[in-house]
């Protein structure tokens, strides 16, 4: 399920780096040919781990960086209403039209495998678990790290919404933007500048793909080694890891290059791919880090574990609601409601069989 989400995701974010590459080359790269080069990027990965997780920490932070000034300066040349946008950060405000795209935008942004990652990464410190004062000194530096990586994330995010938001809410073209396209509207609104719109878009959707697909390797790595347990070269295991997603995604864009409008479609089922899979990182994660007998001293405490489960229950719901809206779109009759029955039994199911497994887990642990 897992692996099925990540594919899901990478072929969202190799497809947005090619895009990337195919605008900067003037439309003389092909999709096809920009997802091959976008999966080179294992080698870069695994070529800066060699020297250590840091060399790798300071390529997304050239990364996040680059990204976080092309969408500034886009917010820059577009003018959004900085005063406004203060006050719906302080009151946020939905109207019955816009709690879809608001929805929407939690679904697509929130990813399965980042909650895996974001979970393993803190192992990649070197410290004797042995010692609970530096296991906890390592776990404290690493929720400030997330909190800084999520909060610049979170500006990345404002400025792009904003200006789209700006430039096309309420016209006519609005549900035809894409991230094909979307350059080149921005373009005809506002103007070429100093420095064409287009390509400050392009250069941060290219940062934007290749800093996700690296992160999308590197989930890989502990999904596989996690799961499968599997002991192998990090070449061989970052090549069959890389396979997996980039297969599907060579397939992607060998059928959808002439389409954009397709490409978007099928952008939206793989954000309803995504929402399916949300509960099962979320609930196995907040079952295990409550267990007593598994976690000792670092199981989280009531108040954390409720606002968590709050939190994980209200994302989970959000993402049901985007899934149902999307069905309801796309099917009708009869076929919506087998569908919806469907996912709700195979949900069920699987969280079932998985708590099972999970307290077998425990009893085996304890």
């Amino acid at each position: 399920m897992t692996e099925l989400a990540l594919i899901g995701a990478d072929i969202q974010e190799v497809i947005g780096s090619a895009i990337a590459l195919k605008i900067l080359t003037l439309g003389f790269l092909p999709l096809w040919a920009g997802v091959i080069i976008t999966a080179l990027d294992c080698f870069i990965f695994l070529f800066l781990e060699n020297y250590g997780v840091r060399k790798l920490e300071a390529l997304f932070a050239v990364l996040i960086a680059v990204m976080a000034i092309s969408f500034a300066w886009m917010f820059g040349e577009t003018k959004p209403n900085a005063k406004e946008l203060l006050v719906g950060l302080v009151v946020p405000k939905l109207n019955s039209k816009t709690i879809q795209q608001a929805v929407g935008v939690v679904g697509c942004i929130i990813m399965p495998h980042n909650v895996f990652l974001h979970s393993a990464l803190v192992q990649s410190r070197e410290i004797d678990p042995r010692k609970t004062g530096r296991v906890k000194e390592a776990l404290r530096y690493y929720s400030i790290e997330s909190a800084i990586a999520l909060a610049v994330s979170f500006i990345i995010n404002l400025f792009v919404t904003a200006v789209f938001a700006k430039a096309f809410f309420g016209t006519a073209i609005a549900d035809t933007i894409g991230l094909g396209n979307a350059g080149q509207y921005l373009e005809e609104k506002f103007g070429g500048g100093v420095v064409p719109i287009l390509y400050i878009w392009a250069v941060g959707l290219l940062a934007a793909g290749q800093s996700s697909t690296i992160t999308g390797t590197y989930a890989g790595q502990f999904i596989m080694g996690g799961f499968l347990d599997l002991r192998l070269k990090k070449w061989l295991r970052a090549l069959i890891t890389r396979s997996c997603a980039i297969i599907p995604t060579l397939i992607v864009a060998l059928i959808f290059d002439s389409s954009e409008e397709s490409l978007d479609t099928l952008n939206e089922w793989l954000n309803v791919l995504q929402s399916v899979q949300i509960p099962f990182a979320l609930i196995p994660l907040l079952c295990l880090v409550a267990k007593d007998d598994l976690m000792g001293v670092f199981k989280i405490g009531p108040v954390l574990k409720t606002v968590s489960w709050f939190v994980a229950a209200l994302v989970i719901a959000i993402n049901g609601y985007l899934l149902q809206q999307f069905i309801s779109e796309e099917v009708s009759g009869v076929a919506f409601t087998s569908t919806v029955i469907i996912f709700t039994v195979a949900l069920w199911h699987s969280l079932y069989t998985l708590s099972g497994e999970a307290l077998q887990f425990l009893h085996s642990v304890s």
